[in-house]
């Protein structure tokens, strides 16, 4: 079943407001992954090793995610930019089916590919504004 998760930008502070959360609605982070640890990153500045590249927290039946926008790495946070929705398909073909449709008239900022962590993703702002994020996880054998 497909599923839409929020996903929070945050700038520098994604591991207190994540921990906040935890606080709030407890269980345990399902993925914690800093900057420095992922690859190709080697050149990256020392301040910005140690910030999140990805948090996920499940609350009930969704799961609360987020990151820290590093601006040099392209991301100016803002007010309006620092929510996504994540949706997460059941297939390749469902991720492309929703992301084409989502691109129609709006701006693709990473097209769908296979990324280093496994799953199939891409980055889409839609004709309205709304930023999303379009995965697939492939089933392991």
């Amino acid at each position: 079943m497909a599923i839409i998760n929020p996903y929070l930008n945050f700038q520098g502070n994604t591991e207190e407001a994540f921990n906040f959360y935890k606080s709030v609605f407890g269980g345990d982070f399902r993925m914690l992954m800093r900057f420095g640890e992922v690859p190709g990153m080697d050149n990256t500045p020392e301040n910005v090793k140690n910030m999140l590249m990805h948090v996920s927290l499940p609350v009930g039946d969704t799961t609360l995610m987020g990151t820290d926008a590093v601006e040099g790495m392209g991301d100016k946070l803002q007010v309006g930019n620092n929510i996504h929705l994540s949706f997460h398909s059941d297939s390749r073909e469902q991720a492309d089916n929703v992301f084409n449709k989502l691109a129609a008239g709006g701006n693709v900022r990473l097209a769908m590919g296979d990324q280093f962590w496994g799953d199939y993703y891409g980055q889409v702002v839609d004709k309205f504004g709304v930023s999303w994020m379009i995965s697939h996880t492939p089933v392991k054998k």
